[in-house]
């Protein structure tokens, strides 16, 4: 459990209003860009009390907030609840019960059952190069749980007919549409043009995403860190960088190379969040 000290702990937002059916929109969206969030759902009502079996309230790590369970203290200690749910990876789901009385400041008497959810956001991946490799990795990403998106700089390569479900972007990767993928991410390069893929190298080590991976044989590699260390880029963040990209299986083919890729990928994101608990 991750320890929070008074002084960490930000002031509690005010909710939007919505419904149920919009705060499950918001909370999609939210995962859908990485953001981490908690769920809290009513569950039963006793007695007096403001909440409604199926009132739903969201709260996401960058203060995003809508829903209600139905107002007052007995709503900001719900707010409480989920913001310790999003602070610490390691929560699971649970029942909480919430008593409206003296310790919340009311004597309804009443008493709610709230399920807290937590729901991690998609682990966002930057992939660099829309070739057959990348169109054989993405969807696969994506029914995996990663946020995709998709960039590549030649006309009608990244086109959302070629990757459904996959955010597509024509231009390059220092472009400023480039600043919304999240760096706590992967970032995948496997262009058409080897100094394309070491110039897309050197900006996600200088944007510090959290995995820089590149297709390419082991002598693409060693010339790839030559020539980033040429270009200033320091000695450890060149090791950081993973090339030949994907697990060891005797991958040849755009889609062999593409499940290799895709392995490493879930690997990787186990040992993240296993590390961060």
């Amino acid at each position: 459990m991750i320890e929070i000290s008074p002084g960490d702990v930000p002031p509690l937002p005010l909710p939007g209003a919505a419904s149920a059916a919009n705060v499950l929109k918001t909370a999609a969206f939210c995962a859908s860009v990485g953001l981490r969030g908690a769920m809290a759902t009513v569950l039963e009502r006793h007695g007096s009390a403001p909440g409604t079996p199926g009132q739903k309230l969201y709260l996401a790590e960058d203060g995003t907030c809508v829903g209600t369970v139905g107002g007052g203290a007995m709503e900001r200690a719900t707010l409480e609840a989920l913001q310790a749910v999003v602070a610490d990876v390691s929560a699971k789901h649970q029942v909480r019960g919430f008593k409206l009385g003296a310790e919340l400041g009311m004597c309804c008497g009443g008493r709610l059952e709230v399920l807290l959810e937590p729901i991690d956001g998609l682990v966002p991946c930057l992939i660099v190069g829309a070739g057959h490799v990348a169109t054989a990795l993405a969807p696969l990403l994506v029914n995996l749980g990663f946020g995709v998106t998709v960039v590549d700089g030649r006309e009608s390569w990244a086109r959302e007919e070629r990757f459904p479900g996959v955010r597509c972007h024509q231009g390059e990767v220092d472009d400023e549409a480039m600043r919304a993928v999240d760096p706590r991410g992967a970032c995948l390069v496997m262009t058409h043009d080897h100094h394309l893929d070491q110039q897309a190298i050197a900006w996600a080590l200088s944007r510090n995403f959290a995995f820089v991976g590149g297709v390419g044989s082991r002598a693409k590699a060693e010339r790839t860190r030559q020539r980033l260390e040429l270009r200033g880029v320091s000695v450890a963040n060149c090791a950081r960088v993973r090339m030949p990209l994907g697990v060891e299986i005797g991958a040849r083919l755009p889609d062999e190379i593409a499940i290799s890729i895709a392995a490493e990928m879930v690997a990787w994101r186990k040992r993240s969040r296993s590390t961060a608990r």
